[in-house]
């Protein structure tokens, strides 16, 4: 009889660590999908000075514009790992057509960290076609540019 009751209590025993490892893994598998998932990180513009800023709007000649424009890129990285990015670049759009184009060398990013740099773009209209809004847009004051 005993050792039917040591069998017995050997098998609980073997029912109660299989028991541990599913849970363990149930919550290494959640806290790995929910806390622990890979994010994009997130770049923007900080700081932006804008020199030498010359347009013309007049009507004998085709409108232009060119600048100098001296900004900090923020590139914040909210994952619990480093994030390594290779040499890339950044385009300046006035509308889909590109205006100025500055090229960011590779680094990384420490987990959880934000890694500031400064970045110094020429922009010309000088490398648009024949654009129609770009008369009424500097007549405005207001000259929509993206990244």
């Amino acid at each position: 009889m005993k050792g039917d009751q040591g069998k017995r209590n050997n098998k609980k025993c073997m029912a109660y660590v299989a028991a541990f490892i599913v849970f363990q893994t149930s919550i290494i598998l959640v806290f790995s999908l929910i806390v622990m998932r890979i994010r994009n990180p997130k770049v923007g513009f900080g700081a932006l000075t804008v020199e030498n800023f010359t347009t013309s709007n007049n009507t004998t000649t085709s409108p232009f514009f060119d600048m100098k424009l001296m900004a900090q890129v923020t590139v914040k990285n909210t994952n619990f790992g480093q994030f390594r990015y290779e040499n890339s670049t950044i385009k300046i759009l006035y509308g889909d057509m590109q205006v100025g184009e500055v090229a960011v060398l590779k680094g990384r990013v420490r987990a959880r960290q934000t890694r500031k740099f400064n970045v110094t773009v020429d922009i010309s209209s000088s490398m648009l076609s024949t654009n129609s809004n770009l008369r009424n847009d500097i007549a405005s004051g207001v000259l929509p540019l993206s990244s």
